[in-house]
């Protein structure tokens, strides 16, 4: 397995709805929103500075890892009617065999938690990815996280007995 050609995030609209791809810049518009402890509660790690997030945009979005196995996409969500960002969602590529496996993750910020926007966020994201064929999805929640594990839920995904650094790995059936 080498190195391939991986599709190239785009504006993906929903209902409610902006999917932005990512840039090194939303670094400064997003470490604020992203500064809050209760966000990391179950997705681990905690709050980086501007420097530390534009250093993870810039590899990011470089769109593929340094040997070309996996592609690396990455959106902001926005609403469409503040332009408002409300969070992020990201799907990192790999081929399992010939089929490329997406393993997909979503956070949406505290203040707009609770509104059914990481659901919309994902369904859209997963749909831009079928049509670009790439049907195989792999999600990791937290065993607490009863939002996230209803997101899994609404992308057709099922849990399974597997945990991975605690979490437990959700796959299409």
């Amino acid at each position: 397995m080498g190195e391939r050609t991986w599709p190239v995030a785009e504006i993906i609209s929903t209902e409610r709805l902006l999917l932005e791809p990512l840039r090194v810049d939303h670094a400064e518009e997003l470490a604020p929103l992203l500064d809050d402890p209760a966000l990391h509660e179950y997705i681990g790690g905690g709050p980086a500075t501007p420097e530390q997030l534009r250093e993870r945009y810039r590899r990011q979005t470089a769109g593929r890892s340094p040997d070309g196995r996996e592609g690396w996409l990455n959106w902001v969500v926005r609403h469409r009617d503040t332009g408002d960002a409300v969070g992020t969602v990201q799907a990192t590529v790999r081929l399992d065999g010939d089929r490329p496996v997406t393993e997909l993750a979503w956070v949406v910020l505290v203040p707009h938690q609770g509104r059914g926007y990481a659901g919309e966020a994902a369904v859209g994201l997963v749909g831009w990815l079928a049509e670009h064929g790439i049907g195989a999805l792999v999600a990791h929640v937290h065993p607490d996280h009863r939002a996230s594990a209803r997101v899994a839920e609404r992308l057709g995904l099922r849990a399974t007995d597997e945990r991975i650094d605690g979490e437990v790995r959700w796959v299409a059936p």
